[in-house]
């Protein structure tokens, strides 16, 4: 049983890496926000692997900062005046003022599609997403559905018993 579920946790994460990967070819050369949602580091690695190998398109990476305040401002700093393919945020659970950081994204949201001509993929978990709906709701209305990557059943069982 356990082969059969790994069988399927396989399947559902090349599946959504291919969404991924589709989504950042179909927004080649403008803005557009895809969000991922991930609640384990280390899924979100093996996805991200996944995607790269998918993907004939250049993907760059940031890391926020948990000091990090804005993220239009942060990402500008971060690519300069190269302008990536496409991009790939991660740490926002990481970082302190992420009300603020939420806040202050949803009222820049303009400047993304000014001047960021290449598609922005956010990594979320399930915290920062209801977060982001409720502090950046304009912004969070740009994305298509949120490309999710799920624990399994059985993984999801085992954590409540182990958390009880």
């Amino acid at each position: 049983m356990n082969n059969t579920s790994n069988s399927q946790d396989t399947l559902d994460n090349n599946a959504a890496a291919e969404r991924i990967a589709r989504a950042i070819k179909v927004a080649a050369g403008e803005f557009s926000l895809i969000l991922v949602c991930c609640e384990s580091i280390l899924k979100q690695q093996q996805i991200l692997k996944l995607v790269q190998e998918l993907s004939s398109v250049a993907i760059q990476e940031i890391r926020l900062m948990p000091t990090d305040e804005t993220l239009y401002t942060t990402i500008s700093n971060t690519i300069g005046i190269s302008h990536p393919q496409a991009l790939m945020v991660h740490g926002l659970e990481s970082v302190i003022a992420i009300h603020q950081l939420l806040i202050s994204t949803n009222l820049m949201r303009d400047e993304f599609r000014k001047n960021l001509h290449f598609p922005v993929v956010l990594w979320v978990n399930d915290e920062i997403l209801s977060k982001l709906v409720w502090l950046a709701p304009d912004l969070k209305n740009w994305a298509a559905t949120t490309i999710r990557f799920d624990m399994s059943h059985s993984k999801l069982m085992e954590n409540q018993a182990l958390s009880a």
